[in-house]
């Protein structure tokens, strides 16, 4: 994949059923490189382990935020999350999947606001004439009589 910022459909298995994840997230590709932004339904996780890399949140407020590093898309990546939600700490096991062919460019702040002007501006250009239009009827009507 080409360098640049994606969405991404992600299912999240495992554990007791009550976690979920935001999906689609965010994937960013960079040399060849996959990161993806997951955000848990809970802000009681404060570390992901995948392998024996361990990743924490990068915030602070809200639910539970982590960057980690995808490897591969299409196939089961496990993993293990520490919840503080109970009455102690405690890790427990998920599964991760990204699928590359939901993979999709959102769409930037800026192309947001470019589309919805472009609309309008077509939207004005279609007044315009239709305004043109009637004047004209006008005109021909009021000089035949």
């Amino acid at each position: 994949m080409k360098n640049g910022t994606y969405e991404i459909d992600v299912t999240l298995t495992g554990g007791s059923g009550k976690a979920s994840i935001a999906s689609p997230c965010t994937l960013y590709v960079e040399n060849g490189e996959m990161t993806a932004e997951i955000t848990w339904n809970s802000s009681n996780y404060d570390y992901m382990k995948i392998g024996d890399c361990e990743y924490f949140p990068v915030n602070e407020e809200g639910n539970s935020v982590f960057l980690i590093d995808v490897a591969a898309l299409d196939s089961e990546m496990d993993i293990t999350a520490q919840t503080v939600a109970m009455s102690k700490p405690r890790l427990i096991s998920y599964t991760l999947e990204f699928h590359s062919d939901t993979i999709r460019t959102p769409l930037s702040a800026m192309h947001f606001i470019l589309a919805i002007g472009g609309g309008l501006l077509v939207l004005a250009a279609a007044a315009a004439v239709v305004t043109c239009i009637r004047k004209r009827k006008k005109q021909h009507h009021e000089q035949t009589q």
